[in-house]
């Protein structure tokens, strides 16, 4: 079963890989994306707070362990 933290880590996956992608076609200022994303993770390790969790609750998906 798909709960908040597992739907976070795959969303951050996919927008990493795709500004990657996107990087590499089209320019390199797609980089910042993948910057934002990694700090995001990095902050919210720290503090809890991750805006996608609270989209997701609001949406009615389990809460983990990590974002309550």
């Amino acid at each position: 079963m798909m709960n908040i933290d597992r739907m976070v880590m795959a969303f951050a996956g996919v927008v990493v890989l795709l500004s990657l992608a996107l990087s590499q076609v089209h320019s390199p200022m797609w980089l910042f994306l993948t910057a934002f994303v990694g700090l995001n993770l990095f902050q919210a390790a720290f503090t809890g707070f991750c805006p996608l969790a609270i989209v997701l609750k609001k949406v009615g998906l389990n809460p983990g362990t990590a974002f309550k």
